[in-house]
């Protein structure tokens, strides 16, 4: 199917576009358009590990500030850049060297779908964890990146409903948000976020409320509108209800299962394994999304419970029955670790196949030769 989507955004329109217009004449001709999707992300990894090794369990912003060194958070300002600048001129780029191929379009949201936990997960070293004078709760950290994950789930419902993709306006402005949060901390260091900024609120609070108002009353309504609109051109690409509504079942199982553990948890998994939780929290979320993706680009139906739901059921029934006891954060480290290396090589089978039925090769602008 043609790839479409729509911009709205003025940020986006005005200021980014233009920028990245002027950047995309930079890039060599020769370079494949995924080459620059996969840059971008390796660099958010390397960001994210980068913080991880400084601020493995996010105290280091609030108990001792200065834990993690300043040329981190500048480094932070600068990768985010770059990955927002590779990720806005990819599509750019593959229209300019006429490669626009859908396993160009699957990679680049693919790998988005894995990129906003990770986006998040670094950020929450900016704000550190409650320690009861500042910082952020375990549980709002929870929160705020399950709203992050249920927006970049509701475009992709709305494109599996409608064929067009409408870019959320928080995608531009949360990047300048993430940028500009950690040059004010580079800059200024993390003290900044540890005094009340207006009325006796918290830069963070501020954040936190902007992010819940943005996504309920901004972002949600406007799918639903974009939806009930289709409906009413009759453009609509599913005729049920059943088939419109099947591609939410998964993640809000998921989500389902995953809060269960959160509250439930003898042990009280996310306030002892905060980063592990959440990095595994972000891949099960992005292996679901990355089916949908696919059913949508295909024209197939998804399949009603992803294949991840299983074993995760029977590892939170182990762990809230009390099963676990003492092991649950080494099973917590032992699903993670196994659910990464499903979904690495996920990604990895799904390109090769891709690559091979368009007869492309993933990072090359060279045809492959037929056998």
């Amino acid at each position: 199917s043609q790839y479409s989507a729509v911009d709205t955004n003025p940020l986006s329109v005005y200021i980014m576009q233009p920028i990245w217009n002027k950047i995309i004449k930079i890039v060599p001709l020769w370079i494949a358009p995924n080459l620059l999707t996969f840059s971008g992300f390796v660099m958010i990894l390397v960001n994210y590990f980068l913080i991880s090794f400084y601020d493995w369990d996010y105290t280091a912003s609030g108990t001792s500030p200065g834990l993690v060194p300043t040329w981190v958070w500048l480094f932070s300002a600068f990768t985010t850049f770059c990955a927002y600048a590779l990720d806005s001129i990819d599509g750019k780029h593959a229209r300019r060297t006429q490669s626009s191929t859908p396993l160009g379009e699957l990679f680049d949201h693919g790998l988005d779908s894995w990129a906003t936990s990770i986006f998040v997960l670094s950020f929450f070293s900016v704000c550190s964890r409650d320690n009861g004078k500042t910082g952020v709760s375990v549980y709002t950290m929870y929160i705020y990146l399950s709203i992050v994950l249920f927006n970049f789930m509701c475009s992709h419902w709305e494109k599996y409903n409608t064929g067009v993709l409408f870019l959320p306006w928080g995608y531009d402005i949360s990047q300048v948000v993430l940028i500009a949060a950690y040059l004010l901390t580079g800059t200024v260091g993390v003290e900044v976020w540890q005094k009340p900024f207006l009325f006796g609120y918290y830069i963070t609070d501020v954040l936190v409320i902007l992010l819940i108002g943005f996504s309920l009353f901004l972002s949600f309504p406007q799918t639903l509108y974009n939806i009930h609109r289709a409906h009413l051109k009759k453009t609509l690409k599913n005729d049920s209800l059943y088939e419109g509504l099947l591609p939410l079942v998964s993640p809000l199982l998921l989500f389902i299962l995953l809060t269960v553990w959160v509250v439930l948890s003898p042990g009280n998994i996310l306030a002892k394994q905060p980063r592990l939780f959440l990095w595994m929290v972000g891949v099960t979320f992005s292996n679901v999304i990355c089916k949908v993706i696919i059913c949508q680009m295909s024209s197939t139906q998804p399949e009603l419970f992803h294949w991840f739901l299983f074993p995760l059921a029977l590892v939170v029934y182990a762990a809230i029955s009390g099963l676990l006891g003492w092991m649950e954060e080494a099973v917590l480290a032992v699903f993670t670790a196994l659910v990464t290396a499903a979904h690495v090589h996920y990604g990895v089978c799904v390109g090769r196949q891709l690559s091979e039925h368009l007869n492309i090769y993933i990072f090359s602008l060279k045809k492959r030769v037929q056998e």
